[in-house]
C-alpha cells in the first residue's frame, strides 16, 4: 500500500510543480497538480506526462489509481480567483 505522501514525493521528484496536493487511501489517489510542463499540452499530454513519472509504480501493482487535475500555474490563480 502506498500513502499519499509517497505519491507526493514521487511526482514533485519528477516534475517542477508550483503547487502539488494529494490525497488517497492507500489504492486510489487524487491530485492536483500545477505546474509550468503542462503549458502547451493538453489534458490528456499532461496526464501522460504525470502517468510516465509514476509508471514503474503503476506496473508493480503498488499503485492502483489516480485520478489527477492538471493546471498551469496561471490556470491556477485564475480558477482560485473565480
Amino acid at each position: 500500500m502506498m500513502h499519499p505522501e509517497r505519491v507526493h514525493q514521487l511526482i514533485a521528484g519528477g516534475l517542477p510543480c508550483e503547487h502539488l496536493q494529494v490525497s488517497g487511501d492507500g489504492h486510489h489517489f487524487e491530485a492536483l497538480i500545477v505546474s509550468d510542463s503542462f503549458a502547451g499540452r493538453n489534458r490528456v499530454q499532461r496526464q501522460q506526462l504525470v502517468n510516465r513519472i509514476l509508471q514503474q509504480h503503476f506496473d508493480s501493482g503498488e499503485l492502483h489509481a489516480l485520478s489527477m487535475k492538471t493546471q498551469t500555474p496561471e490556470e491556477w490563480r485564475s480558477v482560485r480567483r473565480g
